[in-house]
């Protein structure tokens, strides 16, 4: 089996399904384009993947599939994930304007390949350990401007059966602080709440937040600070009760340096942003070797959270899923991302990834197509 060629279809969404029922605001594009590529082989086993593209970056990762890693793919054996994945990672050192998430995508389409020859799960090829996994809902930051909107929100999310909340919030410590407190007031003194500040505060407000965060017993507190702050971090860590978690945009060979210097206390991570499912491995594999948690991030693209979601039933290191806005669950039959009356995502049993694209629906929102074939 060879490698033949590779098809990516850009998908279209409207950004008015972020924003609603609230205007685009003025500057932001107008749709998120999400580039479904498929890679084909000899003997017509398809694998699938997906990019995100909330900013723009949707187009040109799609090309940069085809003109960078083209040529890289076509005549190889679409089974030695691990030689090709160590390839891409040589061809990186001098890919300076591009960042491996664009390899670990189309990883996730090796490992897709790979469990279709099997007849497996991805899940099931890597070992898996369980069946399904706890799932919170993330509430997004246009949806909790205010503390009315908070309350509403976690009731929501309460009633709909997720097992915990995070709350996306930068507004800093006088702004944020009763909004997390309301938040615990309405969800009561059990129930696991997050916070997510998207790596905008200065040290002192972090402290202040985490402070408050302690006392209100959340579960963690997510990227405080950009991860490139390792000091920072790594104060804050040792000044608060509450786990910070960090190292979202870390790559996997960056990662060690936030343990050995232990800068924080969980690990954070996706097959997106941790180079596919063979680098989000290799990072689960350091963080039991260091005694860390690993937390599954969302990737906000449908069959990228559908691998996120084998890897987390491979993993007894990883305690929930993330469940972001539903505009990123798209495209794909029977709502494999929906939860239980349980709160859990319960994992594909299908070979690969397990799930069926509704091509009917890829069809209607596809606005280019983009193809490299070997002659």
């Amino acid at each position: 089996m060879r490698i033949s060629g590779i098809t990516t279809r850009i998908v279209r969404q409207s950004s008015d399904l972020w924003y609603a029922p609230n205007p685009i605001p003025p500057g932001y594009t107008p749709y998120f384009d999400f580039p479904l590529t498929t890679i084909h082989t000899t003997e017509g086993v398809e694998g699938y993947t997906m990019d995100y593209g909330p900013l723009g970056q949707g187009r040109p990762s799609a090309h940069a599939v085809h003109d960078i890693y083209y040529h890289d793919l076509v005549g190889k054996n679409p089974l030695h994930h691990e030689a090709i994945w160590q390839e891409f990672r040589k061809k990186q050192r001098h890919l300076y304007n591009f960042r491996e998430a664009i390899w670990g995508n189309l990883d996730v389409a090796l490992w897709d390949i790979k469990g279709k020859v099997a007849g497996m799960s991805i899940a099931t090829l890597l070992g898996k350990v369980r069946d399904k996994i706890p799932t919170y809902s993330s509430c997004p930051p246009q949806t909790v401007l205010t503390i009315d909107d908070v309350a509403e929100q976690i009731l929501k999310k309460i009633n709909q059966g997720f097992r915990g909340v995070k709350l996306q919030l930068s507004g800093g410590s006088k702004i944020d602080i009763p909004k997390l407190k309301k938040a615990r007031e309405v969800a009561g003194d059990d129930f696991p709440l997050m916070l997510d500040s998207s790596a905008v505060l200065s040290f002192e407000d972090a402290l202040k937040i985490g402070y408050a965060l302690d006392e209100l017993k959340y579960e963690w507190f997510e990227e405080p600070f950009p991860d490139a702050h390792i000091l920072q971090l790594k104060k804050l860590s040792q000044a608060v009760r509450t786990p910070v978690l960090a190292a979202e945009t870390v790559g996997v060979f960056e990662l060690p340096h936030y343990m050995t210097d232990g800068a924080i206390d969980i690990i954070r991570g996706d097959v997106h942003h941790k180079s596919g499912i063979t680098g989000v491995m290799k990072a689960i594999a350091m963080c039991e070797l260091m005694g860390y948690e690993f937390e599954i991030h969302t990737a906000a693209a449908p069959l990228l959270d559908i691998a996120n979601l084998h890897v987390g039933c491979a993993t007894r290191l990883t305690r929930f899923m993330e469940s972001h806005h539903p505009m990123f669950r798209f495209g794909l039959k029977n709502n494999p991302l929906e939860i239980d009356a349980e709160g859990y995502q319960h994992c594909p049993t299908g070979p690969g990834l397990g799930v069926e694209i509704d091509w009917d629906w890829m069809d209607d929102h596809t606005v280019k197509m983009i193809k490299d074939q070997q002659e």
